[in-house]
């Protein structure tokens, strides 16, 4: 009963495996309309830590090419831009641009940014408390403008 199971089981589970690679997900990295001016310390920070998901210049690890992991690393991508894309800044209206700002120094400071489960395979992403203190004084002065 039990070699039944598995000859029944495993092929289920590869053929399943292969099958899901078929849902693709878009890998892209529009054209940049306008960077995010900022000091060069804070630019390197935000190259480091947040670029991945909040700009036009994502890299796309080998792993985003995989199903599950590409569905979760695309919704986070697309989902990451649509709430704050440091490549289209000044499309912003400065309202909107203050309240990201807000919203980005609460981030930070409360650990939520960069997400848990992105640093362990980004180790360098992690926000050091030199980083944070950088970032919210950025934003603080950006929304104060």
């Amino acid at each position: 009963m039990m070699k039944l199971r598995w000859r029944t089981v495993l092929p289920a589970t590869i053929g399943a495996a292969l099958l899901i690679q078929v849902v693709p997900i878009l890998h892209d990295n529009p054209p940049i309309a306008s960077a995010v001016a900022a000091p060069l310390e804070v630019v390197s920070i935000l190259k480091r830590s947040c670029y991945d998901c909040h700009s036009h210049e994502t890299t796309w690890p080998w792993y985003t090419y995989v199903a599950p992991a590409s569905w979760l690393a695309g919704h986070d991508v697309h989902d990451g831009r649509r709430s704050l894309n440091f490549s289209a800044w000044s499309s912003d209206l400065p309202n909107v641009r203050q309240k990201k700002m807000r919203d980005l120094i609460d981030e930070v400071q409360e650990g939520e940014m960069p997400p848990w489960y992105y640093t362990p395979l980004h180790p360098a992403a992690r926000l050091s408390a030199e980083d944070v203190k950088v970032l919210v004084e950025w934003a603080k002065a950006e929304s104060a403008r």
